[in-house]
């Protein structure tokens, strides 16, 4: 199995030189041990790494922390660190008597907990990564950072490589972007997905839920899927699985904590009064999804009457975790308004906002952007904006927009 460089790599290096302890959250298996070690390994150092995933280590974790520091000496790489919270108290301590930067790299597989637990008692101590599943530019090694509407960026990025076909790009879409499956050490999608539900259930849902009934909440879990890229419905999920409201909200926070789904929200300003309010609702692994609602194959797929969901939902997630991977908060939301205008994706950047439509289709026209102009109404002034989509040659339509192929984000 071969490493797949990370686009979070140069950050993290970075933030270690300045910050004592380094925490790096996201869901089981993207990879976030496995690139703490490649950093530590580019910079020459070897740390002892310890899984609290461990029985042993985790009591000793939870019950003495002072003690597993005696015994595990920094610097360390604990991995899993959600499961002692009391080790955070101790790593401030510690920091506070003068620790050295780099001492502590962590991880932990449940993002929001573990940013309270970190914002508790290492505000301004340790750098807090977030690390999603992979992008298509670490799978292809494509060059470029953040997603961008400046024309040198898609030249360059066309010049060293090729768009993907529509039959690649729901390949791409199908398969997911798991390092593992992407790395060839998981090749029976099924096995891996179905694998990948349970433990998350078992070891994750369960944690932060208590006990509760693991067919249904895989039930749950694919109700949710077969509504991304639309405005969250809870009423409609609930109803889907046969549980109440409240529920299904606390569920699906779980779900966005677990770093399996998250939001954009509307843009909206006083001048746009008439804007839908509702967030929409989108997963970070499109293979999660499709296993989700059981599409047997790429071209059923792409043939189905999800494929322009799945398509919005991987232009989403790539754009969305290619902010991440910078350190910058994704700038993202759309626009829905109650007279049926909408724009699927906005990026708000330095005061200007970016209208971003995406379409399945391989020959874009200037009818699919007429909803950009409902922004001019707006209080921010709006700059060049973009149709991604399925061309395989990076364009413009126009002076003010661009043609973007997906197969090349």
């Amino acid at each position: 199995m071969s490493y797949i460089d990370r686009a979070i790599e140069p950050l993290v290096s970075s933030v270690a030189a300045e910050y004592s302890a380094i925490l790096v959250t996201g869901p089981r298996q993207v990879g976030k041990s496995t690139l703490l070690q490649h950093v530590l390994q580019q910079r020459d150092e070897t740390v002892e790494q310890v899984t609290l995933d461990d029985l042993s280590n985790r009591q000793l974790a939870t019950e003495d922390p002072a003690m597993f520091f005696q015994i595990h000496r920094p610097p360390i790489l604990v991995d899993e660190v959600q499961y002692a919270p009391n080790l955070f108290s101790e790593i401030k301590m510690m920091v506070d008597k003068g620790a050295p930067a780099g001492s502590f790299w962590l991880t932990g597989s449940q993002q929001f907990r573990l940013m309270e637990l970190a914002g508790e008692s290492l505000a301004g101590r340790a750098a807090i990564l977030p690390l999603s599943s992979l992008t298509q530019k670490e799978v292809r090694q494509l060059s470029g950072g953040a997603f961008s509407l400046d024309i040198d960026f898609w030249r360059k990025r066309q010049e060293t490589a090729s768009p993907l076909s529509i039959s690649q790009l729901f390949d791409t879409i199908f398969k997911g972007s798991m390092p593992s499956i992407d790395s060839g050490k998981q090749a029976n999608l099924p096995v891996f997905y179905s694998s990948y539900i349970q433990t998350y259930i078992e070891r994750d849902v369960r944690r932060l839920l208590g006990s509760v009934d693991a067919l249904q909440y895989a039930d749950f879990m694919r109700a949710t899927a077969a509504r991304c890229s639309q405005l969250l419905n809870v009423a409609s999920i609930a109803q889907d699985v046969g549980i109440r409201q409240e529920k299904a909200k606390a569920w699906l926070a779980v779900l966005e904590k677990s770093g399996i789904i998250f939001y954009l929200h509307p843009y909206s300003n006083n001048q746009l009064k008439r804007t839908v309010r509702a967030p929409k609702l989108y997963f970070h692994d499109c293979g999660l999804v499709a296993h989700l609602t059981r599409w047997s194959s790429p071209e059923t797929l792409g043939a189905g009457a999800m494929a322009g969901a799945f398509v919005e939902n991987f232009v989403v997630s790539e754009v969305y975790k290619s902010f991440l991977n910078t350190g910058v908060e994704p700038p993202l939301y759309y626009y829905r308004d109650h007279d049926a205008k909408e724009i699927d994706l906005i990026i708000e950047e330095n005061g200007v906002l970016h209208p971003i439509e995406i379409k399945k289709t391989a020959s874009p026209n200037l009818g699919m952007i007429r909803s950009f102009k409902t922004l001019d109404k707006g209080s921010m002034p709006v700059g060049r904006g973009a149709i991604v989509c399925a061309a395989q040659m990076f364009g413009a339509l126009n002076a003010n927009t661009l043609i973007i192929p997906a197969g090349l984000l």
